[in-house]
């Protein structure tokens, strides 16, 4: 595999060229950082120290899911915070294309979890009865598996494509991190081929995925017409956290990755969204539904308290 690039930096231009709101941003993103590192670490030991949590697949796919969010955003957000509050400029071409793999392997293998999640979800609520034997702790390591697979294969995947690719003239991205697409039209030559490939394995797969989850998620929905009172209130309180989760999950993929490959002014405003805010909001939306995890961090967070 040889790069022709004779390009060693790019600059970043970042989501402002005002430097007091870049660094009112910065802070902003540090303090953001700071409460999702803590608040999915929390929710990770919450459940590793809860053997009755951790005995049940959703309560491993959750811990599952948290460290896919830690890993996520931190192959973004520290890296933009530092460009934020120091004003650098630059990153080098092996660092941008680590960060490419980075966002494309956790977001491709998140893809997957989150289905795993909703066939679980299906399984428990809609064929209870087999439900330890389907959803036995086997299954939920081949679908983890299967899950580092997938991201592991779409990332490598865009990586060759676009080591492939000569960087030979402009090396100014209009952004805060090294994405597919601002990548894309720095290329000195024609990647027309490449944008409609990128739109097709990424765009239009998180379309029939998301519509895919929210098929399921309805028939779900729709069997709880036969639970009982309080069966079908835990049911629509844990479906609730996850429907919410992918849809702040896939909206912004789609939007992204489903459109012809150029990008647009909004794109910033999105990708924060997306790498920043989503890491954040899914530990709060799972502890604040859902009492098992609630009362585990509580546990947890009070053994801290004890040790300091």
């Amino acid at each position: 595999m040889q790069n022709q690039s004779f390009i060693t930096e790019f600059i970043l231009l970042g989501l402002s060229q005002n430097p007091a709101v870049q660094k009112t941003v910065g802070i902003i993103c540090l303090l953001i950082y700071i409460v999702t590192f803590g608040g999915n670490v929390l929710i990770i030991v919450a459940i590793v120290c809860s053997p009755a949590l951790l005995g049940s697949p959703m309560y491993l796919f959750l811990a599952f899911l948290s460290l896919l969010e830690l890993c996520f955003s931190s192959s973004v957000t520290p890296k933009m915070i530092v460009d934020l509050l120091y004003e650098r400029r630059t990153t080098s071409f092996e660092c941008c294309m680590m960060q490419l793999f980075a966002e494309h392997f956790f977001g491709g293998t998140e893809v997957i979890l989150l289905t795993a999640m909703a066939y679980d979800r299906y399984v428990a609520i809609c064929k209870p009865l087999h439900y330890s034997s389907i959803m036995n702790l086997n299954l939920c390591g081949i679908l983890v598996g299967v899950a580092w697979a997938g991201g592991f294969l779409h990332s490598i995947l865009i990586i060759i494509l676009v080591f492939q690719l000569p960087f030979c003239g402009p090396n100014v991205i209009d952004h805060f991190l090294c994405d597919l697409y601002p990548l894309l039209e720095l290329a000195c030559t024609d990647t027309h081929i490449l944008g409609i490939f990128a739109v097709g394995t990424s765009g239009f797969m998180c379309i029939i995925i998301f519509l895919m989850l929210l098929v399921s998620y309805g028939v779900i929905l729709f069997s709880l017409r036969t639970q009982s009172s309080e069966g079908r209130q835990k049911a629509l309180s844990t479906c609730g956290s996850h429907i919410a989760v992918v849809v702040l999950f896939f909206v912004p993929c789609i939007f992204i990755n489903a459109r012809p490959p150029f990008t647009l002014p909004i794109d910033k405003m999105v990708e924060i969204f997306y790498t920043v805010l989503t890491p954040l909001l899914n530990p709060f939306i799972y502890s604040f539904r859902n009492k098992e995890v609630k009362n585990s961090v509580r546990k947890v967070w009070r053994r801290l308290l004890v040790v300091k």
